[in-house]
């Protein structure tokens, strides 16, 4: 690794219109701690800590529901009301004084959300079952196709599959949910599609079964309403207004999206107004069945970044500073997300910085 003074995690990038002082970012971690979708003191002091020093140049707030029947588990943070605003505030200012900027990620789980906790039954882009994580398994003997999957649910355990104009509605609620993130003080926000949530399972052909305006037959189709919602946000929260998306970039298993489709879709992305893009896991989650070296999916980052000219970032098992650099000096991204390092050591970033 470089000196610390020449290292590239001290660069400075520019996001859209918003200047980053650094590469580092603390990615998406789900916490648990709000209560009732509430911000919590202790969801609060989470942040303060883990920002202390500013030595983040970028924080992205854990996956947030933009409406109840999203919700995926019970202490899970909402974005879904304008009640909301005043704890995110709290939130938001806190990282602010800390010296870092600060997104918050927008989420509905579609089929993966669990009627247990919302009490509503799961929707989704079709009829399907909940298949967050099914491909973790594709090496396995036993691993199930989709359409084996689907044999062992019954009718009343799928989603129901939304019409044309209740997307119309979902596409509401993110952008409802980006104009709170906007008015509570946050810096920008991030669409998340990934990890088999309800914007992935449009994204995946497996799990896309649809023939309209939205079709899992065409790439087209199958990235259409993240491209739609980013312009709607776009539109109404203004320029300044640093838009992200996480994109489960690869699915892992035959039928499934591949490295191609997400360099196209980032494509697409990018010309709708995106100022950043995230990579991930798809249908697998966030981690890769074919992969364990830190930076699990630097393979896509690395082919998406050479086709697209917005910052991409990085995640996925990073944890030692000297990877993270390594990683940017071979181009496989521009920015790097450090988590579970970080939920682990609190002063990991203030190390890494020096």
């Amino acid at each position: 690794m470089q000196s610390p003074e020449k290292m590239l995690l001290k660069e400075p990038i520019k996001v859209g219109t918003t200047l980053l002082k650094n590469r580092l970012v603390f990615p998406p971690m789900a916490t648990e701690k709000a209560t009732k979708g509430e911000v919590s003191d202790d969801l609060v002091k989470f942040y303060a800590e883990k920002t202390q020093g500013g030595y983040f140049a970028l924080v992205i707030q854990e996956h947030s529901y933009v409406s109840p029947e999203g919700k995926a588990s019970k202490n899970q943070v909402s974005v879904a009301s304008d009640a909301t605003v005043a704890g995110l505030k709290k939130i938001a200012a806190a990282v602010h004084d800390n010296g870092s900027k600060i997104l918050l990620q927008l989420a509905h789980a579609g089929s993966a959300a669990d009627e247990g906790v919302t009490g509503l039954s799961p929707i989704s882009c079709s009829a399907i079952p909940n298949m967050r994580g099914f491909t973790k398994g594709q090496q396995d003997e036993d691993f199930q196709t989709t359409t084996e999957l689907a044999e062992d649910f019954s009718d009343d355990e799928m989603a129901l599959p939304l019409t044309f104009d209740e997307i119309q509605i979902v596409k509401e609620k993110f952008v409802k949910a980006a104009l709170r993130a906007k008015q509570a003080g946050y810096d920008g926000c991030e669409i998340h599609s990934a990890h088999g949530y309800l914007l992935n399972q449009f994204y995946s052909p497996l799990t896309n079964k649809r023939t309209d305006e939205y079709s899992g037959q065409t790439l087209e189709g199958r990235i259409r309403l993240q491209k739609e919602i980013v312009q709607a946000i776009r539109a109404k929260a203004g320029a300044n207004f640093l838009i992200s998306l996480r994109l489960g970039a690869c699915d892992y298993a035959e039928g499934g999206t591949t490295i191609e489709d997400s360099v196209l879709a980032a494509k697409i992305l990018q010309e709708a107004g995106l100022d950043m893009l995230s990579i991930s896991g798809g249908l697998c989650d966030y981690t890769n069945p074919t992969s364990k070296r830190q930076g699990w999916f630097s393979d896509i980052s690395y082919a998406i970044k050479a086709q697209v000219s917005m910052p991409i970032l990085l995640t996925g098992g990073i944890k030692d500073a000297d990877v993270a650099e390594t990683l940017l000096e071979e181009q496989k991204a521009d920015l790097i997300g450090v988590g579970r390092a970080v939920l682990r050591d609190s002063s990991w970033a203030e190390k890494a910085m020096s």
